[in-house]
């Protein structure tokens, strides 16, 4: 059994809780990393639809145009672990220059820590005792873990406090500058978050690291108003600085940077002035590793800055036609159990004919709504699609994606799988 519990995960046999892999290969007792070995064609080896891909060239190409960009505007990268949950492109997003990787929640920083992730920003004030004794307990533990979280209230700082009295360990937290009335979390005004800071200075079990911030909640985001509050953000860290607030701290954090304002993050990060310790400008982009087919296909910064980069969407999901009652009407084999639909419904992108292997575009059908277990085809002719053949969806938004496939494939462009990338949601 390997030590490294990222490369454990081969060890993991093959069964029924995985979607769409060979039956035959859980029937045989083969675990994963014997399944890869055996690098199967996707077409031919065995895999049942519904089954969702992720194309090996794409994730290679997004993972290394964000550690790329991050670099060359001189930011600090912990990407959004919440997107994937797979500790595999955890490995490959640190192995591209990520500082560390954030989480929401405590149940996402406990399975970092179970795949060996050394620093963790959590993007939510923390307010449950148990899960704060455990960063204690982690801090304790190893000297070498970093951890650090938001606080937006005087009474989440004094639920925090509360919690971790008697731990040996502080914990390093940042206010979080909410992004204007109506938006989400953070607190709403510059005064609100000296109060915060105040309440944290009061306390022996917290430590005010630096300032934080979400600029895609600005309500009626746009370029204008994202760098307004970016401004304001690093004002507030120049303001805190000067006041001494960030006194012993060995490093200023400054932090934002959703997957739809990086370039907003990147131009105003540069303008923030030397202050008295050097600075981590921390971003937090996520969806990046897969990137999608329409949500952030539009959104994504690279469509105003095209000479920085770009991305390519990474997903594929691969369902086959059940039902072909009338001209105009088709049904594939997967719905809302298997498909993101919270950010709009999935298009098609290719068919691909199971008895000649022949692909074409999936121009002329479009999909019409869900149920549980179906999607409902429209198509503009009888030649269409046929029952049998196999058609690739391509979806919205990464999160809601990853989240309903607890193993995934990774496909070479000649159809063979070389990886198979597990989920932990």
């Amino acid at each position: 059994m390997p030590s490294d519990p990222v490369q454990a995960l081969a060890q993991e046999p093959v069964d029924h809780r995985f979607k769409g892999l060979p039956p035959d290969a859980g029937q045989a007792g083969l675990t994963v990393g014997e399944l890869t070995a055996e690098r199967r064609g996707l077409y031919t080896g065995g895999f049942t639809t519904p089954v969702l891909t992720l194309d090996a060239e794409a994730l290679s190409h997004n993972l290394a145009a964000l550690g790329a960009y991050a670099e060359r505007h001189g930011l600090a990268f912990a990407p959004h672990g919440k997107t994937c949950m797979a500790p595999q492109l955890f490995r490959r997003q640190l192995e591209h220059g990520a500082w560390g990787i954030t989480a929401a929640v405590p149940h996402q920083a406990r399975v970092y820590r179970a795949f060996g992730i050394q620093r963790i920003f959590l993007a939510n004030e923390l307010v449950d005792a148990a899960a704060l004794r455990w960063v204690a307990a982690e801090l304790s533990a190893d000297p070498g873990f970093r951890f650090v979280c938001y606080v937006d209230s005087v009474r989440g700082v004094q639920l925090m406090d509360l919690a971790l009295r008697g731990q040996s360990q502080r914990v390093d937290v940042v206010v979080e500058l909410g992004a204007g009335e109506g938006a989400r979390t953070g607190a709403r005004t510059d005064e609100d978050c000296r109060a915060v800071a105040d309440a944290v200075a009061g306390t022996d079990t917290l430590r005010l690291v630096g300032i934080a911030g979400y600029e895609a909640e600005v309500p009626g985001a746009d370029p204008d108003s994202v760098h307004a509050y970016l401004r304001r953000l690093i004002g507030l860290a120049a303001e805190f600085d000067k006041a001494g607030r960030f006194e012993g701290v060995e490093e200023i954090v400054v932090s934002a940077g959703g997957s739809a304002w990086f370039d907003a993050v990147a131009d105003v990060f540069a303008e923030l002035p030397e202050l008295s310790r050097p600075v981590l400008k921390l971003l937090r982009s996520g969806a990046y590793v897969s990137h999608d087919h329409g949500w952030y296909t539009r959104l994504t910064p690279f469509n105003r800055v095209p000479e920085e980069g770009g991305l390519r969407p990474a997903f594929r999901l691969w369902t086959q036609v059940v039902s072909r009652p009338s001209p105009t009407q088709a049904f594939v084999n997967a719905g809302k159990r298997d498909i993101a639909y919270d950010l709009g419904l999935p298009e098609v992108e290719l068919v691909r004919d199971p008895l000649t292997g022949a692909e074409r575009p999936g121009t002329g059908i479009r999909v019409l709504k869900l149920s549980d277990q179906h999607a409902w085809l429209e198509t503009d002719s009888a030649e269409d699609v046929q029952v049998g053949d196999w058609v690739a969806l391509g979806m919205s938004h990464p999160c809601t994606i990853f989240e309903k496939w607890p193993l995934i494939p990774v496909v070479e462009a000649d159809g063979t799988v070389t990886e198979y990338v597990r989920t932990f949601f």
